[in-house]
């Protein structure tokens, strides 16, 4: 979620080759390094780990800055990815699928026991919907809440009993963690193992990605940061369902990332059979998603598979150019309203091409700025209603109730506007559920904005019906 609101950058390229016979010429490490290196001092981010990787070889791999702790992000620094956990959930799907235990074209209702709704179109959704977000499954039409505070997969998969989706099968696109938390347990189903311990036996191991897991208690990152108008506060992340997640749970390291980008890129070891990797970068028939990757294509360049990830504390990107042989992943041990890894990413893309870029960042420093500003003249307008309220007043105070109630609905829209914020939030996001603790962390500068200008709302309305009441008594 995030203002942005939780942004997807979907994108997934559908063959994979050798690079171009025109390409570029390779940056060199220590040209990447140069240009990571103004990117920490553009972006003032606290901290953040990087690889970069071509065919089979990682070219760079390091980290900028400090975390919470006070010690140096280096390659072998736990991030959070939080939905780039998606294209590590296909693959475990797809390794069982490879070994004749899930049916991708059967229902999920027939492989997973425990798994019901009370809209009977549930029975229809596929194990490829769910990898290809094309289920119907909605945060409008299921209880997120309820999900939160989940202790495992089975119970996460019992509370959507009351939910539905919002669509036929197959029919319609729509981005849901949902669809990932059940691929999730149907591994745990087919397998006979936890999530956490398939994906380290049967991803993870054979890779090599040694400090990669998907619990907290088998690998714990430092606190993240969030911004307030230019200062960055250590928080800890947000409690949800996080451990465990197939959606969002997986933590990792820069170095692990590189192993990851590899095998992605159809190069070293790999893990299902080709047409299997083909078809988790290949889009379905209603929207250029696919298992856990999406499809980006630029009309300068080559495909790219994409998959983005935003937590209240922790930001990630990945990116695979298959046609050139790059791979590209940036973690970030921050979340705010406008997040610099993806310009980030897109300067090491241009790097990869020949291009000099400009160093990124900037546009959270402009908009924080902005917001800031206003909340300042919040306060300069609330201070000014006060000290005028008098004289509000006594033009008033001989006109009838209804009058003076529509001449306070413009200082009081603020007020509305702050109590109806959440609400706001979850629809211009699609229905996600949203809370008031989740906008004190990376919306921060925003909520701030909004409390100060109804503070600054509300006292000018009080002050000039004090001031009204006053001048009546007297008079």
């Amino acid at each position: 979620m995030k203002a942005k609101i939780i942004a997807l950058a979907v994108a997934i390229g559908v063959s994979i080759g050798p690079a171009t016979a025109h390409a570029a010429p390779e940056p060199t490490t220590q040209t990447i390094d140069d240009y990571l290196t103004r990117a920490l001092e553009s972006t003032d981010l606290p901290g953040f780990s990087v690889v970069v990787t071509k065919d089979d070889r990682i070219v760079h791999a390091a980290g900028y800055g400090h975390d919470s702790d006070g010690r140096p992000v280096t390659a072998d620094t736990p991030m959070r990815v939080a939905s780039v956990s998606k294209s590590f959930t296909a693959m475990a799907v797809m390794t069982l699928a490879d070994a004749g235990k899930i049916a991708l074209d059967r229902p999920v209702v027939e492989q997973l026991p425990g798994f019901g709704m009370a809209d009977p179109r549930f029975r229809a959704v596929t194990v490829r919907q769910l990898l290809n977000q094309t289920s119907g499954f909605s945060d409008r039409t299921i209880d997120i809440n309820a999900l939160e505070d989940a202790g495992s997969l089975a119970e996460y998969t019992s509370r959507l009993s009351t939910g539905s989706p919002a669509a036929e099968p197959g029919t319609h696109w729509e981005y849901c963690n949902v669809n990932y938390d059940l691929a999730a347990r149907l591994v745990e189903v087919a397998s006979g193992q936890t999530f956490d311990d398939y994906l380290r036996q049967h991803v993870f191991g054979p890779l090599g990605m040694s400090r990669s897991a998907v619990r907290d208690d088998v690998l714990r990152p430092a606190n993240g940061y969030n911004s307030l108008f230019g200062v960055w506060i250590s928080r800890p992340e947000l409690p949800g369902f996080l451990d465990g997640s197939g959606g969002g749970g997986v933590i990792t390291t820069a170095a692990d990332m590189g192993k990851w980008l590899i095998t992605q890129g159809g190069h070293g070891r790999q893990l299902v059979a080709p047409e299997s990797l083909r078809a988790m970068h290949s889009p379905s028939d209603v929207h250029e998603y696919g298992m856990g990757w999406g499809i980006e294509k630029p009309a300068d360049g080559p495909e790219r598979l994409v998959h983005d990830g935003n937590l209240f504390t922790y930001a990630a990107t990945e990116m695979v150019i298959p046609e050139t042989g790059y791979g590209f992943a940036v973690m970030t041990n921050n979340a705010s309203l406008n997040g610099d890894y993806y310009d980030i990413l897109t300067g090491l893309v241009a790097l990869s091409e020949g291009k000099t870029p400009e160093a990124p960042g900037g546009v959270r420093q402009q908009f924080e700025l902005v917001l800031g500003l206003i909340g300042l003249a919040a306060v300069g307008l609330g201070v000014l209603g006060a000290m005028r309220s008098r004289r509000w007043a006594a033009k008033r105070a001989g006109r009838p109730a209804w009058r003076i109630a529509l001449r306070l609905v413009p200082v009081l829209i603020p007020v509305a506007v702050f109590l109806a914020y959440p609400s706001l939030i979850s629809f211009i996001s699609n229905g996600r559920t949203v809370t008031w603790a989740q906008m004190t962390y990376f919306p921060l500068p925003l909520t701030v904005v909004l409390l100060v200008a109804a503070l600054a709302g509300l006292s000018t309305a009080v002050f000039r019906l004090l001031r009204l009441r006053a001048v009546r008594s007297a008079g």
